[in-house]
């Protein structure tokens, strides 16, 4: 990482128990789209608003593309959760992060903030879509496979977005949330916080490992997408 900018990787976890009723392709057919189009905008929208503050970087290294292929980490977005969904249980994964350059931004400490939670903020809005999909496929009343498809992956696009949204702004760094405490926080406050970052991955891992991860997660994931779906008037 070069003086001066900074990469953090949007990493999202949730707990997956694949259908009785779905074979392992099907699952992985339901779920491709959503995760390719969660992780993609999150990303984009990383550099979108850097962009606005005055940081070409992921512009000029095409990161701004919407192809899934500009941002997905062959480890952490392929290889990992397909083998984790396959074992089923806890699924986790990453995708490229997006570089931005603290002296290109106009308030490098406020901008970066902003910056940072333009990434759950993209989830949020791709989850009041999914729900919105999800409300049309239900109200459809048809019991074609193709409806009954559609339901399954948009119920898994709002998941997913609701997973990334809420783990991203987990106040550690790099993720988001640290991102975002790090802005707000007075300088030299600030500053020892940052220190963290080096080992921010190390206890996230450590943190999923343990089962703290999902207990700490679990209860603001059942509120929020609780309350995207109520929104809709969509109840489980």
């Amino acid at each position: 990482m070069s003086r001066g900018s900074a990469r953090w990787k949007s990493a999202s976890p949730y707990n997956f128990a694949m259908s009785s009723d779905l074979s392992l392709v099907q699952t992985i057919a339901v779920w491709s789209l959503p995760v390719l189009f969660a992780i993609t905008l999150h990303e984009v929208a990383h550099g979108w608003v850097a962009r606005a503050f005055g940081d070409r970087t992921a512009e000029l290294m095409g990161r701004l593309s919407i192809n899934p292929l500009k941002h997905i980490d062959p480890i952490g977005t392929l290889i990992v959760p397909v083998v984790l969904l396959a074992l089923g249980g806890f699924l986790f994964g990453w995708a490229k992060p997006v570089p931005v350059n603290y002296a290109s931004l106009k308030h490098p400490k406020r901008d970066m903030a902003v910056v940072a939670a333009a990434g759950p903020a993209s989830n949020l809005v791709m989850a009041l879509l999914w729900a919105a999909l999800l409300k049309v496929a239900m109200s459809s009343g048809s019991p074609s496979g193709t409806m009954i498809g559609l339901q399954l992956m948009a119920q898994a696009g709002v998941t997913i977005n609701v997973a990334l949204m809420v783990l991203n702004l987990l106040p550690l760094p790099p993720l988001d949330g640290g991102r975002v405490l790090t802005g707000l926080l007075p300088m030299r406050a600030a500053v020892a916080f940052s220190r963290i970052e080096p080992y921010g991955m190390l206890i996230l891992v450590m943190l999923m490992a343990s089962g703290l991860l999902a207990r700490i997660l679990y209860p603001p994931l059942v509120f929020a997408e609780g309350f995207i779906l109520s929104l809709v008037n969509v109840h489980e």
